[in-house]
Formats: structure tokens, sequence, C-alpha cells
């Protein structure tokens, strides 16, 4: 489910001293994960991916818990590798891709809860509903990018998290006729400010 990154993109703001001033960070799409799992009738977890994920984090490193994320994802862009699952994920059985194309995530609240983690609370909007979720984000990384020695495209300011939950599909009127169960959400991003 969603990004559910969330989105997108959550921040885990947390321990943000020493970094730069308020920015927008956009979501680098080649380093976004959105993965969700799934325990199959009680067998095994299964998990798949949303391979189209967009977000932007708004951050001002001086006061984290004032931090806000939005997200967004392709329905459509379900993918665990198995062609015939991918499908049935997208079907009116489930995702209903057709009728209600992305998911979206907008945070309504940041909570540090240590020296690199956050608790991100926000709105879910799957299948067209919308409930409260939250996730749990961790910080890994904020300032200037390894790799932007050797590459343009990295240079300047970026943010990384990881972010994590779980919610109850059927809530969403997802799976209501062929129960999933809880699914799980993990997120791992890559965010460049907007220059």
């Amino acid at each position: 489910m969603t990004k559910i990154h969330l989105l997108s993109t959550l921040a885990a703001l947390a321990i943000m001293t020493g970094a730069a001033a308020a920015a927008t960070y956009k979501t680098d799409p080649g380093h976004t994960e959105v993965r969700v799992g799934w325990n199959h009738a009680g067998v095994s977890m299964q998990h798949g991916e949303f391979t189209a994920v967009s977000g932007t984090l708004e951050l001002d490193p001086a006061n984290p818990e004032t931090a806000s994320v939005t997200a967004a994802i392709a329905t459509d862009s379900f993918f665990s590798g198995v062609e015939a699952l991918d499908q049935h994920a997208k079907s009116p059985d489930f995702l209903d891709a057709g009728t209600y194309p992305e998911i979206t995530f907008t945070s309504t609240g940041v909570k540090l809860t240590g020296e690199d983690t956050a608790e991100i609370t926000g709105d879910l909007t799957l299948h067209g509903v919308t409930k409260p979720v939250v996730l749990e984000a961790r910080l890994t990384h904020l300032g200037a990018h390894p790799v932007g020695q050797f590459f343009d495209y990295y240079k300047g300011d970026w943010v990384a998290f990881s972010a994590s939950g779980t919610i109850d599909p059927t809530d969403f009127g997802v799976g209501s006729s062929i129960p999933l169960g809880q699914l799980t959400i993990e997120i791992d991003t890559e965010l460049k400010a907007a220059e």
C-alpha cells in the first residue's frame, strides 16, 4: 500500500543539527522504494513494490517537528515480479487502479523520538478512502551526497530516510472479499534540495 514512503516522504528529520537552512526536497525516483508485504494464507510473507513514487519534503533543520511531507504513488506501478499477481493486485478485487490511479500521503505531524528517529503521522488516501496512519522513520543522511564529487546530479544538499508502518487494507475497502490481513509498508528514499 502506500510509500505509503510514502510516501514518499516522511521525514524522520531528527537530529538535523548543523544542516543547511530550511529547504524543499524532492524525491530521487531512482533511489526511492515503497515496498508492501502481506501474509499469503498464513503460509509465507510475500512482497511487492510500487515503482512510480514522487514526494516533497519541507524541512527546517533547526525545527524538524515543523517538517511536512507529501507523497504520491501511481497505483498501476505495483510490481511483484509475477505478472498474473500484478494484474490481480491492480484489478477491482484490490487496488482498482483504473478507478483509483493514485495513492497519496500528507503528513499532519512529526514527533521526534530519538536522535535520528521520528514518528510521522499523516493522512493516507487509498482506494478513495482517507485514514490516519503512523510511520516510524529514521534519518539516514543529511547534507552533501557522497557521490556528488563524481556526478553533477548529486551535487547539493540531500536528505535520506527509511520509514515503516502497517495498515489494515480493509479499512480502505481493499481486499474485503479476499482478506489480506495486515500489510507492512517499508520506505527508503533519497531527496534532493530544490535549486
